[in-house]
């Protein structure tokens, strides 16, 4: 598949220009930070009134790359949900979309701290998913090597031909790949912030999203 190819912990991985991560000999699709229901969860708590599409829309992207990828295991790294009531609002119409795209596929739901618990869906539920020699979680932990997570929804900011521009991205240093949010309405957190920049080796990359799947030297305090 098209995207930035690299390695870690010699294991060879694709990162995609929509945000999900491919690892091509295990037929493995990984994404992270969906927030489904996220519109729901801001109407129940009184906040602003968003379209009532992102649900649709993520799942539109996910099914996507599932087939063009042709992968056999899905891998979602935590905050699948915007939180466990927002899990219960999903549309019947909804639901039935995320059990087409599970079957005959292995599905695993990893917990995160906005779902933090096993949800009412098929699929395997686990807090950490260890396929050496690499582990899947939600949070980062330092100290770990080959490590894939999510959670803090990464954006780069760059300065192109007079202007900024701001993408979500992947970041990547010797011992660790943390994934973008995927889902819609996800926010994100600059690399210059001090949680990207202590945790991030200085030789981390930032792998920036879209058509063009590019890596640059991780902007850093």
């Amino acid at each position: 598949m098209e995207g930035y190819q690299f390695t870690l912990a010699g294991t060879s991985l694709t990162a995609l220009g929509s945000g999900a991560l491919f690892w091509p000999e295990k037929r493995l699709l990984c994404v992270s930070d969906l927030h489904l229901g996220k519109a729901d969860r801001m109407m129940r708590r009184g906040g602003p009134m968003l379209p009532p599409y992102e649900v649709r829309d993520t799942l539109m992207r996910l099914e996507a790359d599932i087939f063009s990828s042709q992968a056999e295991i899905i891998v979602c790294l935590g905050d699948s949900f915007d939180d466990l009531q927002a899990e219960k609002s999903l549309r019947n119409e909804e639901l039935l979309w995320i059990t087409r795209l599970q079957a005959g596929r292995s599905w695993i739901w990893i917990e995160g701290n906005h779902d933090p618990g096993p949800i009412d869906m098929g699929g395997t539920h686990l807090q950490i998913l260890p396929i050496p020699p690499l582990s899947f979680r939600h949070i980062p932990s330092l100290g770990e090597s080959g490590e894939i997570a999510g959670h803090f929804h990464p954006k780069v900011q760059l300065k192109l031909q007079g202007r900024f521009i701001s993408k979500p991205c992947f970041l990547l240093d010797s011992d660790r790949l943390v994934l973008p949010a995927y889902g819609t309405f996800t926010g994100g957190l600059k690399t210059q912030s001090v949680e990207l920049s202590s945790l991030m080796g200085l030789e981390a990359l930032a792998i920036l999203t879209g058509k063009q799947v590019d890596a640059v030297p991780m902007p850093r305090l």
